[in-house]
């Protein structure tokens, strides 16, 4: 299961809407970074036959299969601190990650 809080899901739902279409977000994991793996992230704009579909505060959230591995439990929130701000991952399956928190591996 994928969750997203409610401050996130309220991110999510002005960029849909200022997009004018998708079907939610896409959420998965990539080879790449020192670690191992990277998250991806992107809108959905058609969820496939063999993708899993999580719903939080309204806003859906599309995984792959193979990705559900690395990503079941995970919450994603987002967060601003000072200047920054951006989606942060809390991801129950990461045993470590880089220094920089691009990458991590399970």
């Amino acid at each position: 299961m994928i969750t997203l809080t409610e401050r996130a899901a309220t991110h999510v739902s002005g960029f849909l809407a200022k997009r004018g279409k998708g079907v939610g977000l896409r959420l998965g994991v990539r080879t790449s970074g020192c670690s191992g793996m990277a998250y991806k992230l992107e809108y959905a704009d058609a969820v496939s036959p063999d993708d899993l579909t999580f719903e939080s505060h309204g806003v859906k959230v599309v995984v792959d299969p193979k990705s559900l591995a690395y990503l079941d439990g995970t919450e994603l929130d987002f967060t601003r601190e000072g200047l920054n701000e951006g989606f942060k991952f809390n991801n129950p399956n990461v045993k470590d990650q880089c220094g920089c928190g691009e990458s991590f591996n399970v």
